[in-house]
């Protein structure tokens, strides 16, 4: 087991001011690495997340602990003036800030990052929004729905017959906190040469309209909207999700040599092969409306296990198309340790994604469920702010924490 102090961000302290999804994201990434996260939550609703989805326990759902791993909870009203003074101290004592409040907002609370970074300029502060917070947008609320639909997104999911469909996931959130957990990163290093710390903008539109990537690039180069593929590959063929006999499979052939190993040692087809509108990728995927109907036509005369047995001989990436609870109970993530079963002091356990990193060949370790609502109040807020019992009791009394 990988010792807590060997972790590649041991030392580093995480104050999460952020909710939702991407700037949670963001913190557990940190927390995954071996960061001191602590998440700062209201003292009554807790994240917004702790009442979406199913509920696990009290104060939890699938859905906050998802993205809330590794991490301490301490509940403070930052509505509050002894709330914001508490806030402030937390800061000081901590070298990552993330936050995700409405524009301005945390400006107005008196824990901007201008404020904040007198009298501690090795601060990195991380602000999260749904747009530009140089733009004429920038007090507009973020959503991952309205992103995926302003930022193309949905124009280039699903089949062509659909309407726009948005991703199955908070593709844009989640990507958005991968990126910022990212930039923190470059700052903690950049922090070590200059010893100044930094403050980082990351806009969840800039993230989604990076997830269009090749799309993007091809609707500029076409003057329009790309077609829309489905679970057809839009540049490779054959690569996308066919039917068998029984069941679908994922065939993704991606060179003409094993193009031409699938007709001949899978489907028996060499004469698709020579053909010569398929005989190069490029001119397959000009030809995809001719070529697509005899390879479905091949596979569906198969059984799935033949298909991936004859494709796995001859080298060409196949899969099948597993159920989520399938996948999630598969030998390949039990084995790899991808789900992790922890103590819950009311559920009894919980279940809970491991992080995927892996350092000299040892997966990092979940250290901590995520948290119930407040668990670790009383003990950061003693342990590093010096705050007595009798004090704590007053602010619980008065609803500050």
């Amino acid at each position: 087991m990988t010792n807590k102090s060997s972790l590649p961000l041991a030392g580093v302290r995480v104050l999460d001011l952020s909710r939702v999804l991407a700037g949670p994201w963001c913190a557990m990434v940190l927390g995954d690495l071996g960061a001191e996260v602590i998440k700062v939550e209201h003292p009554v609703r807790g994240d917004d997340t702790r009442d979406w989805g199913v509920r696990v326990g009290a104060t939890e759902t699938a859905y906050f602990n998802s993205v809330n791993r590794n991490k301490r909870s301490i509940c403070l009203d930052l509505k509050t003036p002894e709330g914001q003074e508490i806030a402030r101290d937390l800061i000081r004592k901590s070298d990552v800030v993330i936050q995700n409040f409405k524009f301005g907002d945390i400006e107005r609370l008196g824990l901007g990052y201008e404020a904040m970074k007198e009298g501690q300029p090795g601060l990195i502060y991380c602000s999260i929004t749904g747009y530009d917070r140089t733009g004429p947008e920038a007090a507009r609320p973020g959503y991952d729905l309205v992103i995926q639909g302003e930022a193309g997104l949905m124009a280039l999911n699903g089949e062509p017959t659909q309407p726009p469909l948005k991703f199955g996931v908070a593709a844009v959130d989640m990507m958005t906190g991968m990126y910022a957990a990212q930039g923190v990163l470059a700052a903690l290093y950049d922090r070590e040469r200059t010893g100044l710390g930094r403050h980082i903008g990351m806009a969840l539109f800039d993230c989604g309209l990076m997830i269009t990537a090749y799309y993007g690039l091809e609707a500029l180069l076409r003057g329009d909207d790309p077609p829309r593929y489905g679970n057809a590959h839009p540049s490779i063929m054959p690569y996308g999700v066919y039917e068998a006999e029984d069941g679908p499979l994922v065939i993704a052939v991606g060179n003409n040599s094993q193009f031409l190993r699938f007709c001949t040692d899978v489907i028996a087809r060499p004469d698709i092969a020579a053909d010569p509108r398929f005989k190069t990728n490029l001119e397959r995927t000009k030809h995809r409306e001719e070529l697509a109907p005899a390879l479905r036509a091949e596979v569906f005369k198969r059984k799935r296990k033949d298909l991936l047995e004859q494709m796995a001989r001859v080298g060409i990436p196949c899969g099948e198309v597993a159920g989520l609870y399938e996948a999630m109970t598969s030998s390949r993530a039990v084995d790899s340790g991808l789900v992790t079963r922890l103590p819950h002091p009311v559920a009894g356990h919980v279940d809970v994604m491991a992080s995927p990193y892996r350092f000299d060949g040892e997966r990092l370790p979940v250290r901590a469920a995520p948290p119930t609502l407040g668990e670790g109040t009383r003990q950061v807020l003693g342990d590093l702010l010096g705050l007595s019992e009798e004090t704590l009791r007053g602010l619980k009394e008065r609803g500050v924490v």
